[in-house]
C-alpha cells in the first residue's frame, strides 16, 4: 500500500482536491519519502555496525555472541495507526518526538550474557546515543515475554549534514525469539482474543523456555571451563585422557534437548 492509499483511507480526499491542493499532496508524499528514507538509512547505520562486530568474531575469536540480525521498517499505515492511538499531532516533527519505533532492528543471540554483551558493545560506540533502555528480561511482562528493548540514537550522514535518527533495538536469546515468534503468530490468529487455556500454555512455555536458557547458559560455561582445563600433551609422552564433562552437564544437556523438542512438536 502506497501513501496515497493511506491518505485515502484516513479522510483526504484527494479527488476533490484543486491543483494548489494536489501540489500540496505531492509535496507532502516527497516529504515523507525523505522522512521515511532516514530511518531505513537508521537501520542501515546499525545493521553494519553490527556486521562488522559479527565479521570480527568470526575472523578473530572463536565464538560469535551473535546468532542472527533482522530489521524492519513501519509501513505508512502502521505509522498512522500510532499517531491516533498516541494523539499526537500528525506532522513529522512531532511523530518523530513521539514514535521512537518506525525503524527497529532485532538482534538474537545464544546465551543470555550474550544479550548484554552485544548491548555493551553497541552502544559503547562514540556516535550511538542511548535513549531509552527497557530489561524484559530481568523484568519480564506479565505473559512472560522477555528481551533486551533499546531505543539508540544514531547519526546519518546525509549531502546537507548529519541527521540523528532513532533506532529501536531488541536483543534477545534464540529460545525468546521461538517463544515470541509464537505468541505473535496465536495473538494474531485469535486478534488478540486468545483463549485463557492458551494463554496459559504461552505462559508455561515461556517458563520452559527461560529454563532452556538458564540450562544452556550453565552447559556453555562448563564447556568453556573443560576446554581451558585440557592439557596439551607433548608427542614425546603418553596421551592422558582428556576431562570429560560431568553427568550433570550431560543429564542437563539431554533433558534441555528433550524439553525443546516436546515443545517444538507440540505446536
Amino acid at each position: 500500500m502506497d501513501s496515497t492509499q493511506v491518505l485515502r483511507e484516513h479522510g483526504f480526499d484527494l479527488d476533490l482536491a484543486g491543483e494548489a491542493q494536489l501540489n500540496d499532496m505531492k509535496q507532502l508524499r516527497e516529504e515523507f519519502t525523505r522522512f521515511m528514507m532516514l530511518y531505513k538509512f537508521g537501520i542501515d547505520e546499525v545493521t553494519t555496525k553490527l556486521s562488522i562486530l559479527q565479521e570480527e568474531f568470526s575472523l578473530v575469536h572463536d565464538y560469535n555472541p551473535i546468532e542472527h540480525l533482522t530489521s524492519r521498517l513501519k509501513t505508512p499505515e502502521s505509522i498512522i495507526h500510532k499517531v491516533k492511538r498516541k494523539q499526537c499531532n500528525p506532522s513529522f516533527d512531532s511523530i518523530r518526538a513521539s514514535v521512537m519505533d518506525i525503524a527497529g532492528v532485532r538482534i538474537t543471540c545464544s546465551f543470555v550474557s550474550d544479550t548484554y554483551r552485544v548491548f555493551d558493545m553497541l552502544t559503547g560506540q562514540q556516535d550511538i546515543r542511548v535513549v531509552e533502555v527497557k530489561d524484559y528480561i530481568k523484568n519480564p511482562k506479565p505473559n512472560g515475554y522477555k528481551s533486551l528493548h533499546a531505543i539508540l540514537e544514531v547519526p546519518v550522514f546525509m549531502s546537507t549534514g548529519v541527521v540523528p535518527v532513532m533506532v529501536e533495538v531488541q536483543i534477545r536469546t534464540v529460545a525468546m525469539d521461538f517463544w515470541a515468534s509464537l505468541e505473535h503468530k496465536i495473538y494474531y490468529k485469535y486478534n488478540k482474543d486468545v483463549p485463557a487455556n492458551l494463554v496459559g500454555e504461552l505462559r508455561a512455555a515461556a517458563d520452559t523456555a527461560n529454563q532452556l536458557d538458564l540450562t544452556m547458559e550453565r552447559l556453555h560455561d562448563e564447556v568453556k571451563k573443560f576446554e581451558q582445563s585440557s592439557v596439551v600433551v607433548p608427542t614425546t609422552t603418553r596421551a592422558t585422557e582428556r576431562p570429560k564433562l560431568s553427568d550433570r552437564t550431560l543429564r542437563d544437556l539431554n533433558e534441555a534437548r528433550q524439553s525443546f523438542f516436546q515443545h517444538s512438536d507440540s505446536e
